[in-house]
């Protein structure tokens, strides 16, 4: 096998020798007058039926029969059968076409015409060679198959696998019509710092680097809470961004290290008002698509999305699916043993809030396939979330879930300085004591705080989660044109 690939890489090498040797080489070649386009031409045939076109992109077959031959090109929109003849060429065009590979890339002027079986075609008159491919594409009929390696080489799965184009125009689509929802809700798209003294706005662990001018450790955000709710207390009342994070934590299915989210902030609201919009976004996403349906399948399971979805607190959530009523008691004692025999994971020094979370987090989440939104997180675990009024261990908080899969986190926002500072101090004690996930100290945010922040509803969604639901994608890295991959070892 390897002998063979050497003897296709010398081929066409030696091929690329000898059109630079004769003055042709097609390196040299800048550009390409293209005016048409293959699903452009085949959908609207009548307009092209017998006039002339020029056609550009890479050859994916081909058949010399002689005096007369047939290829496929394909482009951005799709592939075209194209005609090649001597007679239609010329001797000297169709001979040095004879010579060219799948996998190069040609420029085509001809005329548009259906062949006797009906297959809509270009007739060539003139074919130029734009650019030379050296190596050979995967073999017609199997493609390229090997996960990690459609990875590493996105480029050459495009070309042989075209339905995987349609899942990233997808994703243009949805992040498209993202926008068009927040902007006609009068939100105002802003952008903030990825390169920050502090790493704050979630509890994950962050990348860390060098900035030599200053001298300064900082950190890739993990996160751009803190400084959108910053715009709210400037007099901002509706902001979102969207943008990658970047996360020094493990890799799965549904984790990468950088990743997209959209997160926005909207003043005088509450987590209700976001529930409100989680919906509304996910409806008009429908729209664009899925033509409106709302009943999607994603790895055959079939979701209704149709608001209004299932709202369940946690306490309610972990009575309904593990047995366990944390209402009945504010004694973390009292919980342990039935967290035990339900095979709960928890510290001996657990809260009762941290255990109620370890019980739901373990043994809940795995069930919530249909739309649900789990509302009211113990504050130990949502340091930035206001506390609920009528029960100050809980906050107002949410995350809704499809097919067990967490896809969006929202709070009525913290705005309580001193609240928020014991909050803070707390995470610092949990980093102390090891946690490198817990967050830091942002002095400067509680000054802002100081100033005065309205009551505020926020939301952040992971976007390649989303995309991963509406395009039926097993892995994360099915939805990312570059995924991180470890690097090969020599």
């Amino acid at each position: 096998m390897e002998e063979n690939i050497n003897d296709i890489l010398k081929a066409r090498q030696d091929k690329l020798t000898a059109l630079v040797e004769a003055g042709k080489n097609p390196f040299e070649i800048v550009k390409f007058p293209k005016d048409a386009y293959a699903d452009t031409i085949k959908n609207e045939f009548d307009n092209y039926d017998n006039k002339q076109v020029k056609i550009a992109g890479r050859l994916v077959s081909k058949r010399v029969m002689g005096k007369a031959s047939f290829a496929h090109l394909m482009d951005c929109t799709g592939t075209i059968q194209i005609y090649a003849s001597r007679d239609g060429m010329g001797e000297e065009n169709y001979a040095e076409f004879k010579k060219y590979d799948i996998g190069d890339i040609v420029g085509i002027e001809g005329y548009v015409f259906k062949t006797q079986t009906g297959e809509i075609s270009v007739h060539a008159q003139k074919m130029t060679l734009l650019s030379k491919s050296l190596l050979p594409l995967p073999e017609k009929f199997h493609g390229l198959t090997n996960v990690d390696l459609r990875y590493r080489q996105r480029y050459v799965d495009l070309i042989a696998n075209p339905d995987v184009k349609k899942t990233f125009i997808t994703r243009s689509k949805i992040i498209r019509a993202i926008r068009e929802f927040l902007d006609g809700e009068g939100f105002v798209e802003v952008e903030t710092p990825i390169l920050n003294t502090i790493a704050g706005g979630a509890t994950a662990r962050p990348f860390v680097t060098h900035h030599n001018t200053l001298d300064i450790d900082m950190y890739m955000r993990i996160a751009p809470e803190l400084y959108l709710k910053r715009l709210i207390v400037g007099g901002f009342e509706k902001v979102y961004e969207m943008g990658r994070l970047f996360r020094n934590e493990g890799m799965d299915t549904k984790h990468n290290p950088e990743f997209t989210t959209v997160e926005l902030y909207q003043a005088y609201t509450d987590y209700y008002g976001m529930m409100d919009i989680t919906e509304r976004l996910f409806s008009h996403i429908c729209d664009v698509a899925c033509d409106g349906n709302k009943k999607i399948t994603y790895q055959g399971v079939e979701l209704d999305l149709t608001a209004p979805w299932k709202k369940m607190t946690m306490i309610e959530a972990v009575k309904e699916y593990v047995g366990i009523d944390f209402a009945s008691s504010d004694n973390v004692e009292d919980f342990k043993d039935a967290a035990k025999k339900a095979g709960v994971e928890f510290k001996d020094d657990t809260t009762w809030g941290r255990l109620l979370y370890e019980v739901y987090d373990q043994k809940v989440e795995e069930h919530l396939v249909q739309p649900t939104f789990i509302l009211d997180y113990p504050v130990e675990v949502s340091p930035l979330a206001k506390r609920k009024p009528s029960d100050p261990r809980l906050t107002e908080r949410f995350e809704f879930f499809m097919c067990a899969r967490e896809m969006g986190n929202a709070f009525s926002e913290l705005n309580d300085p001193i609240d928020q500072k014991g909050r803070f101090m707390a995470q610092v004690a949990e980093r102390e004591k090891g946690d490198d996930e817990a967050q830091m100290m942002d002095e400067d945010y509680v000054n802002a705080l100081m100033y005065g922040l309205p009551p505020t509803g926020g939301l952040g969604i992971g976007v390649d989660r989303l995309v991963m639901l509406f395009t039926d994608a097993a892995s994360i890295r099915d939805v990312l044109l570059f995924p991180t991959m470890k690097p090969l070892t020599k």
